[in-house]
């Protein structure tokens, strides 16, 4: 161990940091497992840097793990015990905006806001918007495929993302930084690596495709009292205004009781719905999409679909009606520990999945705070768990609880946040035998040796 440091130290100096001189906030991610400090932390500056760690941690079969933000919830970046920490937070910033291609070229270790930012600031919009945006990065994005708030609109990181630098586990770099929409010269490598987490190489630059900003951006808070009611609802809208929904997201009774009677928000409505829409829709720079989004609105409340509806006057109050849906990032003032669930479910059996955990939960741990939230349009619910006193056997109980529901239902153990190290006992409920084979000799090929964040995922 003394060689590879030596070695690391030898070619990038200060750079290598060890003992005390590793920053707390490098020994765990944001998945609630316990820190660990790791080996060594490498702070890279350039992509020759991330080359030259990588080449030497291969030449030494030493393990590494790769950090951006910090913010997974999966375990993918927390250190495990003896592993080297590869950091890009020190590769962070917008080489270039280019008008003509509406493209965006980034370091990997650029935080979301910064891109969102400087798109904005060009007269763009990111389509890849989460929670985390103020500190997780761009690489992270596009090595998780993150998706969030806008998915329904502009897709997942990957069809975001049109190009990428990526350095290989013995330090190979590999560039294409792509920026047209067409561009069919082979295989397209670049969205093997999206999505790897990364097991399968070091993501260091990216180029992101950019979108017109909405010009007439409309919101509303929705009740409904089924899970169906707010299907046709979403299917009427694009039916009506096709390509213009951009935000469909739903928060279950349970969800929206926690966020009036915990965190203190005023209630919604006078009465208690079954189910709250958070609903953001694009009409066009007209004054008329104005009046046109309060009509459909009021067209599906005639039809008995909508039951009570507010829609947004002002900056103000869209921030209002946001403030429901972003309660889960205020859950650690007031909750005890969480275990939270990022899984995917067919639209079709999203009511019985519900309807069975408000069977279960309450029958197994009475004590539970327990909340259903997410952007169903596109089948994702989140589902967070807090209980006092939680054990490791409670957390498992609560893990096989949902992920054997999932699997049961048809669904997916991860849709946006990755598999990790916390997912990965999971990951055979959603991909048959030959899936995880053929992923294993995507491992074995671009890392045989199996250094690059070695359990997670596989």
């Amino acid at each position: 161990m003394s060689d590879l440091i030596d070695a690391l130290k030898a070619v990038l100096g200060s750079q290598v940091k060890t003992g005390s001189d590793i920053p707390l906030r490098n020994h765990a991610d944001a998945s609630g497992l316990s820190p660990t400090p790791p080996k060594a932390l490498i702070l890279a500056q350039t992509t020759e840097d991330v080359a030259t760690a990588l080449r030497i941690c291969h030449e030494h079969n030493h393990a590494v793990v790769t950090q951006g933000g910090l913010t997974g919830l999966a375990g993918g970046a927390h250190p495990q015990a003896g592993e080297v920490a590869l950091s890009l937070e020190r590769m962070s910033g917008i080489e270039e905006i280019d008008a003509a291609s509406a493209t965006l070229t980034a370091l990997a270790g650029t935080p979301l806001a910064a891109v969102q930012q400087a798109a904005d600031e060009a007269g763009y919009l990111c389509g890849i918007d989460l929670g985390a945006r103020g500190t997780c990065t761009i690489g992270g994005n596009a090595a998780t495929n993150a998706g969030g708030n806008q998915v329904l609109r502009y897709g997942m990181a990957r069809r975001n993302i049109l190009g990428l630098e990526v350095v290989l586990a013995d330090g190979t770099v590999v560039r294409s930084l792509n920026k047209m929409l067409k561009n069919n010269a082979g295989y397209d490598w670049t969205q093997l690596f999206i999505g790897s987490e990364g097991t399968l190489g070091v993501i260091t630059r990216v180029v992101i495709g950019l979108h017109p900003k909405p010009q007439g951006l409309q919101t509303a808070l929705c009740a409904v009292e089924s899970f169906e009611d707010g299907l046709l609802v979403l299917r009427q809208f694009q039916q009506a205004h096709p390509g213009r929904l951009l935000v469909f997201e739903a928060m279950w009774r349970e969800f929206m009781t926690v966020a009036t009677q915990v965190c203190g928000l005023p209630n919604a409505f006078e009465a208690e719905h079954d189910i709250t829409l958070l609903i953001e829709a694009d009409m066009g720079e007209d004054p008329a999409g104005t009046e046109t989004f309060s009509l459909v609105l009021s067209d599906l409340y005639e039809q008995g679909l909508i039951k009570d509806a507010l829609v947004a006057q002002s900056r103000t109050e869209r921030n209002r009606f946001w403030a429901y849906r972003e309660t889960p990032y205020e859950y650690g003032r007031f909750l005890p520990e969480e275990i939270r669930f990022d899984v995917s479910v067919p639209l079709d059996r999203m009511t019985e999945a519900v309807a069975h955990l408000r069977e279960e939960m309450p029958k197994n741990w009475p004590d539970a705070i327990w909340v259903v939230f997410g952007h169903v349009a596109d089948s994702n619910i989140h589902i967070n768990v807090a209980i006092r006193d939680m054990t490791d056997e409670i957390k498992k109980g609560i893990q096989v609880l949902v992920y054997d529901l999932v699997s049961n239902l048809g669904g997916s153990v991860s849709a946006e946040h990755g598999i990790g190290r916390i997912k990965r006992p999971y990951l055979s409920l959603s991909r048959s035998e030959p899936e995880l084979a053929l992923m294993a000799k995507m491992k074995q090929t671009l890392d045989p040796a199996g250094i690059l964040n070695p359990g997670r995922v596989l």
